[in-house]
């Protein structure tokens, strides 16, 4: 299946850069990668989609090749992604969001619900205020980032993220990914992270939502996957065995298989 890249210029001044792929006519799917990757965070995942779905993957402000403006609250990922639809010609999609993204995909379903078709978290988080491990990660790490970034810092990242074994040039893509988002990026996200916050909110999402968690995510543990599923009123949970965060790079397949099931489950 042919894969265009393009970019949308939006009307406050943010250009991002997309992949775009599947029947014009086919629903809508939107996808949300996580801090410091791009549009490529769904580079396995796209060849296994259905031409049914018109797929966007999206490289959001700050990160690959998008603009860096000032800010990179929750409220400015979710204004991007409207604004991205009117670029495009979508009315509503199925937004999927990883990580950052599933936080930003909550931001959105919640400020925009007549745009959201249905939800897919993956390693998402509840509260980054009560995660300790990446308050500990951005104490310890993110906060004493300067340019430029090291690589060798990049790929521990990268590889903290993983439980199985993904194709090494695709790993080496994410790390140069990572290594080119300036440190400012790194460390407004990161602070964004811990300033904002859904979950008061959560009870607002009235989109179909599936969760997808790996078993063994070292950052987001199975206690925010429950407080997602406890707040967001139908939602069910789909769990990795054996994946990481990164559970859309270790099984890009069986992801993708999800991504379907549920596009067409929405689609009745």
């Amino acid at each position: 299946m042919a894969l265009t890249l393009r970019s949308a210029a939006l009307p406050h001044g943010v250009t991002l850069p997309y992949a775009e792929q599947g029947d014009p006519s086919g629903i809508p799917m939107l996808l949300l990668h996580g801090v410091t990757d791009s549009w490529r965070s769904f580079e396995l995942v796209l060849p296994h989609l259905p031409p049914s779905i018109h797929a966007f993957a999206l490289t959001q402000r700050g990160h690959g090749d998008a603009d860096r403006p000032e800010s990179y609250r929750a409220h400015d990922f979710a204004a991007d992604i409207a604004a991205f639809l009117d670029a495009v010609g979508v009315d509503s999609a199925l937004v999927v969001g990883h990580s950052m993204g599933a936080s930003n995909a909550q931001r959105f379903a919640i400020d925009h619900p007549e745009r959201t078709r249905g939800l897919v978290l993956a390693a998402a988080f509840h509260r980054f205020q009560t995660n300790t491990g990446a308050a500990e990660f951005f104490e310890s790490s993110v906060s004493k980032l300067e340019d430029p970034i090291d690589p060798a810092f990049a790929r521990e990242f990268q590889e903290s993220t993983l439980a199985q074994p993904i194709p090494a040039e695709f790993l080496d893509a994410m790390v140069q990914g990572s290594a080119k988002v300036p440190a400012r990026v790194w460390r407004a996200t990161f602070e964004a992270f811990f300033e904002d916050s859904c979950a008061a909110e959560l009870g607002r999402i009235r989109a179909p939502t599936l969760i997808l968690w790996g078993r063994r995510d070292a950052y987001c543990p199975r206690s925010d996957q429950d407080a997602l599923l406890a707040a967001i009123r139908g939602s069910r949970l789909g769990i990795y065995e054996d994946a990481g965060h990164a559970l859309h790079w270790e099984e890009p397949q069986r992801f993708a298989a999800d991504l379907a099931a549920f596009a067409k489950e929405i689609r009745g």
